[in-house]
């Protein structure tokens, strides 16, 4: 069984249960230590094989498939396999192939940065979607034509661009387009390694972004969060709101003001 295990942003205990299960299991692991700290390794077991794949080509990483058909294998991806993974192409190759494989997902580095800085991403009345992408860079032949960075920024909610050191200046720029649905005071969130014992994490605004990835002297490993989602206080959701029925909740007549309980006005509901 081939497992495609998503390591988490770095931090070793933000593994899910099951990846730390498969990677005990594992006889073999490829892992890319480039992107993923050597402490994620000690759910391994001890007699495992472990490979480094940052000097691998698919082709290096599908032999070691082929060549164990018997064995249990985890292709260890960091955050979450299904982005920005490369695990596509491996899939397919496993399909192709007839070998049994699975997805066992992970915690992203937007995740983790949300979590560290203790916001919530889908604020009512302020953001309902969160658009993750990336500048072209080197890779630009896979940019499809019509997700560049200026046509999200047109569309504004909450947008997360990862690999974003390569060129800060290009992502701000990109982002304060004409018609942007940002300005240069909407607030912005550059973390550096997330979850990482080296971790950094810098509030700034994106008439500051490109100076301040660049001060930070951060080369990769960096994710920029923008949106108006990361500060202020939330608008209260209409979930959790004593007037709003759903499935597993009645509609109350009882509400709150200054902390008393009070009778609602039905004629308001």
């Amino acid at each position: 069984m081939i497992s495609f295990v998503g390591a988490g942003p770095g931090d070793p205990e933000l593994i899910t249960i099951a990846g730390a299960k498969r990677l005990a299991q594992a006889e073999i692991v490829i892992w890319a230590s480039s992107l993923i700290p050597k402490e994620v390794l000690v759910h391994c077991d001890p007699g495992a094989t472990i490979y480094n794949s940052a000097s691998m080509t698919l082709e290096d990483v599908t032999d070691i498939y082929r060549k164990n058909p018997d064995q249990n294998i985890v292709r260890l991806h960091s955050g979450d396999p299904s982005i920005y993974g490369a695990m596509q192409e491996q899939i397919d190759y496993c399909r192709a192939e007839g070998l049994d494989f699975e997805v066992i997902p992970g915690v992203t580095s937007l995740a983790a940065t949300a979590a560290r800085i203790g916001r919530e991403l889908t604020i009512p009345k302020v953001s309902q979607s969160v658009i993750i992408t990336r500048l072209a860079g080197k890779t630009h032949a896979s940019m499809p034509d019509g997700e560049k960075l200026e046509s999200f920024a047109k569309i504004g909610g909450t947008i997360a661009i990862f690999l974003a050191a390569s060129n800060p200046t290009e992502v701000q720029r990109a982002l304060l387009c004409d018609d942007s649905a940002f300005t240069a005071n909407t607030p912005v969130v550059i973390a550096i390694r997330a979850s990482w014992p080296d971790e950094q994490i810098i509030h700034t605004t994106l008439e500051h972004l490109a100076q301040d990835v660049l001060t930070s002297g951060a080369k990769r490993t960096v994710l920029v969060v923008v949106g108006n989602s990361l500060e202020g206080i939330a608008a209260r959701s209409h979930l959790y709101r004593p007037d709003f029925a759903h499935k597993f909740r009645k509609r109350s007549l009882i509400g709150t003001t200054s902390g008393r309980k009070t009778k609602a006005d039905p004629r308001r509901l």
